[in-house]
């Protein structure tokens, strides 16, 4: 599949959405631009309207004012069922029907799209592949013979189906185990980069927004947009201190996580034996780099690219500068 081949850019032009006659928007004049092939986390605090924007998109919730267009073309000009066949949608419930084997779950929207068994059951197969389920195993069992972890997958499957060009997530990694939630985390950032969908992504969990998403939009109470940007600008310069506070006073540690070894100046091995250093890859956040440091009481750690052999070394030190340059910058 090509980069974008299968990607919609959206935009929301100065979207507005009120509630009877309730004097205040849930969401308020909001304008932005998700690019194709890109994954816009939308997050805020309670009455911040994250999910009613998503949802508008596939029209779940009525437009009041402006619009939202999928490549151009206008959600209000389109019809209901084909817009959201052409939009995968991942919730924190999954919504997995119970009376339908897994195979059957994944095949929902390619058999009203009236595929033919033979690709409905190839194409189930191939996706419980990539979301990293046996299909041998698990295309006959029926939900309630699965964890939640794997009925998570499933549903992230069945959006995928008939290949949609978006995908809309409602905190589609909520209600699991720390664990299980970082692995499906994990697993989902490898397929997008595979896959490259348009993604909307909504959270309340700043970490995760950070970690998952190439744009985030931050919304005020209200509706009302507080910033538009990169986890990286939002994190080093916040719009304000609503932003500031939003993010956290630790976003210097949080800049750290965006941050690979191999994506900064390392220094050389040290020439004395370092068999008792710990050692890390190169693909390693410096803010994991620091954790290993602080838990095994090391001043640095040796960094080891794909073959194994070491790439170079890092120090405490030098990760304290980094951390100390990042909390030193502004809110502006």
């Amino acid at each position: 599949m090509g980069a974008d081949s299968t990607a919609a850019e959206i935009v929301l032009d100065h979207v507005t959405k009120r509630y009877g006659n309730s004097a205040r928007p849930a969401i308020d004049d909001l304008s932005l631009t998700i690019p194709a092939g890109e994954i816009c986390v939308l997050i805020g605090p309670s009455g911040g309207g994250k999910t009613t924007a998503m949802k508008m998109i596939n029209r779940l919730i009525a437009i009041t004012e402006g619009d939202i267009t999928i490549d151009g073309t206008s959600v209000r000009s389109l019809e209901l069922t084909e817009l959201r066949r052409g939009i995968g949608y991942v919730i924190q419930q999954i919504g997995l029907f119970p009376h339908m084997t897994v195979e059957d779950n994944i095949g929902t929207v390619p058999r009203l799209l009236g595929w033919d068994k033979k690709r409905i059951r190839a194409r189930a197969r191939e996706l419980l592949e990539l979301v990293g389920l046996d299909p041998d195993e698990h295309a006959k069992r029926y939900p309630s013979q699965l964890s939640g972890g794997q009925r998570q997958r499933v549903g992230l499957a069945r959006a995928m189906a008939a290949d949609p060009p978006l995908m809309l997530m409602d905190e589609p990694f909520g209600a699991i185990d720390p664990i299980t939630r970082e692995r499906l985390q994990n697993d989902f950032l490898r397929l997008h980069r595979e896959l490259r969908k348009t993604v909307v992504f909504v959270t309340h969990d700043i970490d995760e927004a950070i970690k998952m998403g190439d744009q985030i939009c931050i919304l005020r109470e209200g509706g009302v947009l507080a910033q538009y940007d990169t986890p990286e600008a939002i994190l080093a310069a916040p719009a304000d201190e609503f932003v500031a506070q939003f993010v956290g006073t630790d976003r210097g540690l949080k800049r750290l996580a965006l941050r690979r070894l191999d994506e900064v100046e390392l220094l050389p091995v040290p020439s004395e034996d370092t068999s008792a250093t710990p050692a890390c890859s190169s693909k390693t956040s410096l803010r994991d780099a620091l954790s290993i440091m602080l838990t095994e009481g090391a001043p640095g750690v040796v960094v080891v690219g794909q073959d194994g052999g070491p790439t170079g070394y890092m120090t405490f030190d030098v990760v304290s500068r980094l951390l100390s340059d990042s909390e030193g910058e502004r809110v502006t």
